[in-house]
């Protein structure tokens, strides 16, 4: 019987641990479900402000499309709670620089703060 709890402990743990995403991950579930305009999952990994702003945006730039992504990390910064990540897309034709931040233990796209440069 205490193995068996012992091993559901492990299972859950394990569960738990792999469904948080990296830094680089989200980012690239954010440009992705921007373009799909799978407007759910893109609150999901954004800021309230964040998800605001690419709400404005959509509207005008992303139709909404199945097409592969390709996302490619050119670089990346980890700080604490706030990460950069510099990326390419088939979307874009020049990469494009996520800030993001751990909000309890998540990581989230976020706004930049005026005159905020990433460390890129």
């Amino acid at each position: 019987m205490k193995k068996m709890i012992l091993y559901l402990l492990i299972m859950l743990f394990m569960g738990c641990t792999q469904s948080q995403l990296s830094h680089t991950d989200t980012a690239k579930v954010v440009v992705e479900s921007f373009y799909k305009n799978d407007n759910s999952i893109l609150k999901k990994h954004t800021t309230p402000e964040s998800y605001a702003s690419f709400m404005s945006v959509q509207a005008i730039v992303a139709p909404g499309t199945d097409d592969a992504s390709n996302f490619k990390l050119i670089k990346e910064s980890v700080n604490g709670n706030t990460a950069w990540v510099k990326f390419s897309t088939s979307f874009e034709d020049k990469p494009e620089t996520f800030k993001l931040e751990k909000v309890d233990g998540k990581w989230l796209v976020a706004e930049k703060g005026t005159g905020e440069n990433a460390p890129l």
